[in-house]
């Protein structure tokens, strides 16, 4: 099993330049590559990263010397990304590859596992030093390679690291999750996680940053520092959000074995042009993701429940169907007299919850072992 760890990193001014240039010559040797790929394959040859890779190298010190001033690796790895980059498309898992902007892409180089040493909160990295960690590495294993990325100011270090595969535990208790804009998360147990809308909250700050952005002159030092201060705002949303996600996923992957979800067809509901920006602050791809990957890797299963299935309108105790429910009612009320929740107010994302836990133990066969309102082994 392979994990990663991503570690800020606090450089001296001469390293962030020295970083700079590293994330350059790895620019340089991607876009080099990719116009080489392009006319060769149109004259017909047949060309590989291996390839690219030593024609680079041939004519590197002669016409390229100042990309011997970094780490080899940023100038060697772009042509073996590229390859990779090219199998995707080829295999139609991606588009095709672009050539990348010094303004818009993101900068970065790779570094191989012989290439950097980690000792007490530094890393050693080679032509330049020992540069300061935020934090030591979390995980202790065969360690694979690692890449250096900028993030609006700040450079991190994210380390891959070879781990033996964890033994699963099980996790016999089961539990229904409604997702939503109102709340983020309705567990079939009754707890409730409220979406935050971080971006919502900080809309007023990212349209004063934006407006001062566009008032400055194109090219001067004054647009970089505002280009700068929108950047910073925008990754401390994303950093807030992530930081909800990810402890929302873990506790679910750690307390259930079973989690069944509805399977939302996100692209459409981002069509929405009322809805769009709120779909997309509450990041529900995400969520789904986080926590598919979360509970393969504990041994669990998340069952997805077809977005059709109506999770909102169906009563969990008879099965009745409100039909006329709308956005507006937020109680759901059972109008069936045989039904033991008859009249009886109750939560509508607790009750759909409950729903899409009883339709995911009926698609994997096991409906029997579901308890009705509960949905976990308490």
């Amino acid at each position: 099993m392979i994990r990663a760890h991503k570690i800020r990193l606090h450089p001296t001014a001469e390293q962030q330049t020295y970083f700079a240039r590293a994330a350059g010559v790895s620019r340089f040797s991607w876009n080099w590559a990719l116009a080489e790929w392009n006319r060769q394959f149109e004259a017909g040859e047949k060309p590989t990263a291996l390839k690219l890779k030593k024609q680079f190298n041939a004519i590197r010190r002669a016409q390229f010397p100042w990309t011997w001033d970094v780490t080899k690796n940023a100038s060697d790895q772009p042509f073996f990304d590229l390859g990779k980059a090219f199998t995707a498309y080829f295999e139609k898992k991606a588009r095709r590859p672009k050539f990348k902007s010094k303004k818009k892409s993101k900068p970065s180089f790779y570094l191989a596992n012989d290439q950097f040493e980690l000792k007490d909160h530094a890393v050693w990295i080679p032509k330049l030093g020992w540069v300061n960690l935020a934090e030591d590495l979390r995980f202790k294993g065969k360690i694979t390679g690692a890449r250096v990325t900028k993030k609006a100011d700040w450079w991190f270090i994210s380390i891959t690291v070879e781990l033996p595969d964890e033994v699963p535990q099980k996790r016999p208790a089961a539990v229904g999750v409604d997702v939503g804009l109102n709340r983020l998360a309705t567990l079939s147990t009754g707890e409730g996680y409220e979406n935050q809308a971080f971006l919502k909250a900080s809309l007023q700050k990212l349209r004063h940053a934006n407006k001062r952005l566009h008032r400055r002159v194109k090219g001067s030092k004054n647009r970089e520092k505002a280009r700068r201060q929108v950047a910073r705002l925008h990754y401390r949303i994303t950093c807030l959000r992530d930081d909800v996600l990810q402890k929302l996923t873990t506790r679910l992957a750690d307390c259930y074995g079973i989690i069944g979800i509805e399977d939302l067809y996100l692209k459409g509901l981002l069509k929405n042009r009322t809805l769009a920006r709120s779909f997309s602050d509450a990041a529900l791809g995400k969520l789904l993701d986080l926590l598919i990957s979360k509970v393969d890797q504990r041994g669990g299963q998340v069952v997805k429940v077809g977005r059709f299935f109506p999770s909102t309108k169906l009563c969990h105790g008879c099965q009745w169907t409100w039909d006329e429910i709308t956005l507006a009612n937020r109680v759901f009320v059972c109008q069936n007299p045989d039904c033991a929740y008859y009249l009886f107010s109750q939560d509508r994302d607790h009750n759909a919850g409950q729903n899409i836990l009883q339709e995911a133990l009926r698609l994997i066969g096991l409906i029997d072992q579901a308890v009705s309102g509960t949905g976990s082994d308490e």
